[in-house]
């Protein structure tokens, strides 16, 4: 049997020149997927979407030729079309930065994102159609099953992307950043996991180097830390330093910064509840941005467009039935239909929310009893209302005044509002959007009595779940879960 000499310099068996060589070439192979395989993500993403927008395009034409002509029409100009909608919208989505393996590995999400990108280069084509006069070549119909496949068509592809992605995060085909944690012995401690161990799907600590707190030894110290980041390759290192120690952070950065690995500066606690702080300028002053508008102007325009329409087409189409429930209320007890009471909305800034009258009591101000279960004061014609929630329909009006949404955290009785606000530190943060007819919380059942403080908490964190993540898709989303979710309904009383 042949023998060759190993790594660890002992006589081993060996696996022959030809299996050897194998072996070398596969190990290279894998280095170099590992080393394209993001890069050629970036590219297999664009032609993903791209492909899947112009194929909509040419399959919504030919269907829908089919469907009302009987005949297969010349799909060349809707591919064209197509094909503008997909320059668009891959030009948004890299300007976004959402083609990396990170951004997809992220599940959650992914619809919405689309939905919103699908919605701005559909809007922007049809509006150069508009301006080049080209848009009357195409029938309304055609355009409109070209919308709906096209939106599905680009969010499967980006479910199979992000399926991509975990596989190949999975196999390590992908490797995670390799990140060397360096600091104080106290502050080490307090990171999760030990060497080697994996950070998430796209992090794996490879080393933590303690530094002494002491002068003396800082010089000897830090050499000896820059050495070790030389020596493990890391992608990232991570200063575990409180910023207090303005003099140790410089120190270690002067160090480092000859290394080729990106330097991070690990945040105080109080940034543990930001996810998205980052450095900005404000004119020649310097700051950390701890948190953001949760709608940008041009989100804000689209949500408010999106709840005149619906307030509008809903206010019409129920007219008949609200004028029946106002003659119902007024047969059953004496008094008005509607009733308006104090509410905190937008800014905190107080409104007046209007309600079907469900009560023989109009309470407001200061002190206001919830309501609870087999309450003697609901009227029976009330009762039917509060079960589906039919009592706050009348709530369009205020949509359409601007005082509300359609979809946001739900606004509470001013006296329940200041009793949360001086309790739970979150909790104005509700108001950071509209109060909403119906909203993330209520589709998940919590709404209704609050009997305490745990049930308060759940339902904050659904509200802020929205404040944090609003999105077009989302807001669809919510509306039709409060028409199909027995959920949405299950405390309703």
């Amino acid at each position: 049997m042949s023998r060759s000499w190993s790594v660890a310099g002992l006589w081993q068996p060996a696996l022959g020149w030809p299996r050897l060589r194998r072996v070398e070439t596969r190990g290279r192979l894998r280095r170099m997927m590992e080393t394209l395989a993001p890069y050629g993500f970036i590219y297999l993403g664009i032609v993903v979407d791209a492909a899947t927008i112009v194929g909509a395009a040419s399959a919504s034409r030919v269907l829908y030729g089919l469907l009302t002509l009987g005949i297969q029409p010349d799909v060349e100009p809707v591919t064209l079309v197509g094909a503008l909608v997909a320059l668009l919208a891959t030009l948004s989505m890299l300007q976004r930065g959402e083609y990396g393996l990170g951004h997809f590995a992220k599940s959650p999400g992914q619809v919405a994102r689309a939905f919103s990108v699908w919605n701005f280069a559909f809007v922007a084509a049809l509006a150069l159609g508009f301006a080049t006069k080209t848009s009357s070549d195409f029938s309304r119909g055609a355009i409109g099953v070209f919308y709906f496949s096209g939106f599905v068509s680009l969010a499967l592809g980006r479910r199979m992307l992000g399926g991509f992605a975990a596989w190949l995060r999975r196999t390590r085909l992908a490797p995670p950043r390799r990140v060397v944690a360096i600091g104080l012995e106290d502050c080490l401690t307090t990171l999760r996991g030990g060497p080697g161990d994996r950070l998430g799907e796209a992090v794996e600590l490879v080393s933590r180097i303690a530094l002494r707190d002491h002068r003396a030894y800082m010089a000897d110290d830090l050499a000896l830390a820059a050495a070790a980041v030389r020596m493990y390759r890391p992608d990232e290192v991570y200063l575990a330093i409180p910023w207090a120690r303005g003099d140790m952070i410089e120190a270690c950065v002067d160090a480092l910064i000859r290394t080729p690995a990106e330097i991070h500066l690990g945040a105080e606690g109080i940034l543990e509840r930001f996810g998205e702080a980052k450095v900005t300028w404000l004119g020649e002053m310097v700051g950390l941005q701890v948190t953001r508008p949760p709608l940008s102007r041009l989100q804000q325009w689209e949500k408010r467009a999106f709840d005149i329409v619906v307030a509008t087409m809903a206010s019409i189409a129920l007219a008949p039935v609200f004028a029946a429930i106002a003659l119902l209320i007024r047969w059953e007890t004496p008094g008005p239909a509607l009733f308006r009471q104090k509410r905190y909305g937008f800014n905190q800034e107080p409104f007046r929310i209007f309600k079907f009258r469900t009560m023989t009591t109009m309470d407001d101000g200061a002190n206001v009893v919830q309501a609870t279960r087999a309450d003697p004061r609901i009227t029976r014609v009330g009762g039917f209302l509060r079960r589906y929630s039919i009592d706050e329909l009348p709530q369009l009006i205020n949509v359409l005044i601007g005082e509300m949404s359609i979809v946001g955290p739900r606004p509470h009785a001013l006296a329940h509002d200041q009793r949360y606000v001086e309790r739970l530190s979150r909790y104005a943060r509700r108001h950071n959007v509209k109060p909403g007819i119906t909203g993330w919380a209520q589709v998940w059942g919590h709404r209704g009595e609050i009997a305490n403080d745990h049930d308060m908490h759940k339902r904050l964190e659904h509200d802020l779940y929205y404040v944090d993540n609003w999105s077009l898709w989302l807001d669809l989303k919510i509306i039709l879960l409060t028409v199909v979710s027995p959920r949405a309904h299950s405390k309703a009383y």
